[in-house]
């Protein structure tokens, strides 16, 4: 049986090509594998064809393992029978793919914050390989290192207004802001701005504070 979209708990995938993807849990049943016929498929060799399973039932979704040769881990737990799985539990499908797992009857909204950790915003980003998605179309060209650093900075504290001080002493590192006039913020800022405009012209990220600096608006 199919349930509800809006009403079902997701996986957010946390690791690889899956990082920042989110997975309706919207039937009675999905299974996680490497196997193209699987609802979550994970191209990884370390995956069993059919590796691991979530059931919905009643109130409740449950985690088991279907055999697999590398295991299902549960919070660092080795799933070795069924298991009731929780809103913020992480699943790992044999230490090759990350999940977290967020209930239907989570307390939302979440905080601009868990939401950029959880790459569930409008904007996503990958650290590790410096790459940015917008509406889940990624920033092609890369960004330069300037806008990079901005953006990133923003990125990582989206509840909190960022000063020219602080921008000025991360975009431009070894300076102590020396030399780094308003004019030259600003205009990096507005050449950030043309570029995410690029990809996704229907929404500013980017807000300016009159007399305080600027912060990211990064909306689930």
């Amino acid at each position: 049986m199919d349930h509800d979209v809006n009403e079902a708990p997701i996986l957010v995938g946390q690791s690889g090509d899956l990082d920042g993807m989110k997975f309706p849990i919207n039937a009675d049943e999905i299974v996680l594998g490497r196997d193209e016929t699987c609802d979550v498929v994970i191209h990884d060799r370390q995956i069993s064809r059919h590796h691991a399973r979530l059931e919905r039932r009643g109130a409740g979704t449950y985690l088991r393992d279907l055999g697999s040769k590398n295991g299902t881990y549960l919070n660092g737990q080795q799933v070795s029978e069924e298991m009731l799985v929780q809103d913020g539990d992480v699943i790992q499908i044999a230490l090759a793919a990350s999940f977290v797992f967020i209930g239907s009857d989570a307390t939302m909204p979440l905080s601009m914050q868990d939401a950029s950790q959880l790459g569930l915003g409008r904007m996503r980003m990958e650290a590790k390989s410096h790459r940015i998605w917008l509406q889940n179309v990624e920033i092609d060209p890369p960004l330069s290192p300037p806008q990079y650093r901005l953006i990133k900075l923003l990125y990582d504290q989206p509840e909190r207004i960022i000063t020219r001080d602080e921008i000025a002493d991360v975009v431009w590192p070894g300076t102590d802001g020396v030399g780094v006039s308003d004019q030259a913020i600003d205009a990096l800022v507005r050449r950030l701005r043309d570029r995410l405009a690029e990809v996704d012209h229907d929404h500013n990220y980017i807000l300016t504070v009159r007399g305080h600096g600027f912060r990211l608006d990064n909306p689930v």
